[in-house]
């Protein structure tokens, strides 16, 4: 072991130092003539597999069935290593989990254990071996082989806590998806939204569309647009605040119930609630009206609850929500009367009485706003926040309504 750079760097050492010494690492694997990143190796396991088919078997069950059947291959991330000289356990993470691995000098070899041992937390490895439990039970696999497929040249974040810091975890998605497990269960989940969304409405005998992100007018929302510069057309272009506008041409052209699920860009702040660029869903149903429309988002919200959560009811931010229907139907001003302070209805419409209650209590109003602007500054400011489980919201004010029809009651 002369020639190998020291086995890990120490928890002492600063990020400059660890990085340093996962280099010397590279280059001695390198000198190996053994490639660090390397393609190729295809797992016959995932980790939850192995947990599924050995789970419930105790330690002399397992130690009954034939070495075929329990062997096996798997490819992860390490993410902890327990070392004890001439053995070491290792925690490896893929997709699906993470599986203990036990690897002994004596089953793989010296040159294989030393390549071992140049292995850091965060590489990328692939191991042969069949399935056991060690003396504490834990269901692991005993390793036969074991290569490095990626060598990673950064120390991942400490693993008791994790990636915690909020900023760095949007900056630095890929690594909050590895060190934490809730945020994998999250990008899971949106998935099957999106899936279940689709099923949902194809089941209707709604069609998919994908309609321009590119618009050469900024329409179908009040927002400011992203713009940018076609240079073959020599014209300015934006991208798309909302697809409103085309979905409503393809109603026009007979195809009369659409959906798209995709992306929309608005240049305006930033916060937990709104981001620049998002994902919407927009649906358009002919011969409907939003009387229809309510009971189909209700079936919507519940069938990809089910699926996806098994429930129709759930908790978030500490409480609980319930899908269950019918929701609870409310319009704009009612909402008003009944949930914030403004509690005289003749002067609801009123612009001087608006603006009057939103000095009183600091709304924040701009005071050459039309009076359904006003109205919804208030509901903004006093309302929405109460409205904790589903709730429709109609007959919202005109002013603040440019591409609705309008209600006929």
């Amino acid at each position: 072991m002369s020639d190998s750079p020291a086995d890990r760097p120490a928890p002492s050492l600063d990020i400059n130092d660890q990085v340093r010494v996962r280099r010397e690492k590279l280059e001695w694997f390198r000198g190996k003539q053994a490639n660090p990143y390397r393609n190729g190796f295809v797992p016959s396991w995932l980790a939850s597999e192995i947990h599924a088919k050995f789970g419930e078997k105790t330690k002399e069950q397992i130690e009954q069935i034939d070495e075929a059947s329990k062997s096996g291959s798997v490819a992860g991330r390490i993410l902890a290593f327990r070392s004890f000289g001439k053995a070491a356990f290792v925690q490896l993470k893929d997709r699906s989990g993470r599986i203990q691995l036990y690897v002994q000098k004596e089953a793989i070899g010296d040159a294989a254990f030393e390549a071992f041992r140049q292995m850091d937390i965060g590489d990328i490895v692939f191991a042969q071996g069949h399935a056991f439990r060690t003396k504490t039970q834990e269901l692991s696999l005993s390793v036969k082989t074991i290569e490095l497929v990626t060598k990673s040249l950064h120390p991942l974040p400490e693993k008791f806590h994790g990636l915690t810091d909020v900023e760095l975890k949007y900056r630095l998605r890929y690594l909050d998806l590895i060190m934490n497990d809730e945020t994998r269960k999250t990008f899971l989940r949106r998935s099957k939204i999106i899936e279940e969304i689709r099923k949902f409405f194809v089941e209707k005998d709604f069609i998919e569309v994908d309609t321009p992100m590119l618009h050469s007018i900024a329409g179908g929302a009040t927002a400011k647009p992203f713009k940018t510069h076609h240079n073959a057309l020599d014209m300015e272009l934006f991208l798309r605040i909302a697809p409103e506008l085309h979905l409503k041409r393809l109603v026009v052209g007979g195809l009369e119930r659409v959906f798209e699920i995709n992306r929309c860009f608005r240049n305006e702040g930033i916060s937990i609630k709104h981001n620049p660029e998002f994902t919407s869903i927009e649906f358009y149903q002919a011969y409907a009206t939003f009387e229809d429309l309510m009971p189909l988002t209700e079936a919507l919200f519940q069938q990809v609850a089910r699926a996806v959560l098994g429930s129709e009811t759930f908790t978030y931010q500490g409480k609980e929500i319930h899908l269950k229907g019918p929701w609870q139907r409310v319009r704009v001003e009612d909402a008003i009367l009944q949930w914030s302070g403004f509690k005289d209805r003749d002067k609801l419409r009123n612009r001087e009485a608006l603006l009057e209650y939103g000095r009183q209590n600091k709304v924040n109003m701009n005071p050459k706003d039309p009076t359904g602007a006003l109205q919804m500054a208030i509901f903004d400011a006093e309302v929405e926040s109460r409205l904790v489980d589903p709730t429709f919201v109609t007959h919202y004010p005109l002013d603040v309504s440019p591409l609705s029809r309008k209600t006929e009651s």
